[in-house]
């Protein structure tokens, strides 16, 4: 199957996404249309990266036939109403993280996806990534004991940005950092809860700009979470397990997972050769899926979006952190 790439909006995740399609070289994944509320603005966008299509509205891209998956790369608070025209219009689509502004619209998105038999799946690209998979591969080895403990963080300083200060755009460093935090989690220990804590800060307008997360597991494993708006951090997973432990260089776009075994690394890895940005992996899953007729990928099932949706509501009632669409 040829996958012809529509991507709704023209930002810089769109850029990114360009950027990792066209440097692909992938002959079965095409940079085919960008749309945008300019024309001018998608005409440059489609200039800049070689895409064969510009369109000045979503509606008119995705009433071209042609394109058959679409990337929506707009801000978190309007994936829901994008992804809906795109899966009303019949189109595949990969959705950015956060998937929607909470899990009501994400059940909905994903009930009238499952009716109109269309393929989505949420774009939190470190669940595609094959330094993530080597993660798993070596608890379930066994050869480092049982993991007991987790601990990941990812700041940045974003405190002046709008798309972080605004409840309107969905704003603050949950939905846009400590997803990834909670998702590193998910990823190694699951989501088997017996109690969740968190402390946090909240900026003028409302949104949060820090929060350190304990996930208590039943099972007796714990998980300290940090995401912040306000300073960069290291960015660093780390899995502590009976006999060593693994170090993950960036949450965010695993560089290196090293293995430690009596204090002494043991063993490194890095991703493949020739990796673009990190993002093909979702494009490439999202090709995988299609070609077999799957609606959903198991790099992310749809239960696992809403589940994560549910816990961000749950995280965000408890700091007082409300969206104009809760």
């Amino acid at each position: 199957m040829k996958i012809n790439l529509g991507i709704i909006g023209a930002g810089w995740i769109a850029d990114k996404m360009a950027e990792t399609v066209t440097g692909l070289g992938n002959p079965g994944i095409v940079p085919f249309a960008i749309s945008s509320r300019s024309l001018d603005k998608a005409r440059a966008f489609a200039d800049r990266w070689g895409f064969l299509k510009a369109y000045g509205s979503y509606e008119d891209m995705l009433a071209d036939p042609e394109v058959n998956l679409v990337y929506i790369a707009t801000p978190h608070s309007h994936h829901y109403a994008h992804a809906r025209l795109a899966v009303e219009a019949g189109k595949a689509v990969l959705c950015e993280k956060a998937f929607t502004a909470n899990a009501r619209e994400a059940a909905d998105l994903l009930a009238l996806a499952e009716r109109k038999g269309v393929f989505i799946t949420e774009a939190i690209w470190t669940r595609y990534m094959p330094l993530s998979l080597k993660v798993k591969e070596i608890l379930d080895s066994g050869r480092l004991g049982k993991p007991k403990m987790l601990s990941a963080s990812l700041c940045y300083a974003m405190e002046q940005k709008e798309r972080i200060l605004r409840p309107e755009l969905c704003g603050g460093a949950l939905l846009d950092l400590g997803v990834y935090c909670l998702n590193f989690a998910r990823m190694y220990f699951g989501s088997d809860f017996a109690s969740t804590d968190s402390s946090w800060i909240l900026g003028e307008t409302g949104t949060d700009m820090y929060e350190n997360i304990t996930l208590k597991y039943r099972d007796g494993r714990v998980a300290h979470l940090t995401a912040a708006a306000l300073g960069r951090c290291n960015r660093e997973g780390l899995i502590v397990c009976d006999d060593g432990y693994i170090v993950v260089e960036n949450v965010n776009c695993p560089e290196a997972v090293k293995v430690y075994r009596d204090y002494k690394l043991v063993e490194e890895y890095y991703p493949p050769k020739g990796q673009v940005t990190g993002y093909e992996y979702q494009v490439l899953a999202c090709k995988d899926a299609m070609e077999k007729g799957w609606l959903e990928s198991p790099y992310m099932p749809h239960a696992e979006t809403v589940s994560v949706m549910e816990q961000m509501d749950s995280l965000r009632a408890q700091w007082g952190v409300r969206f104009p669409m809760d």
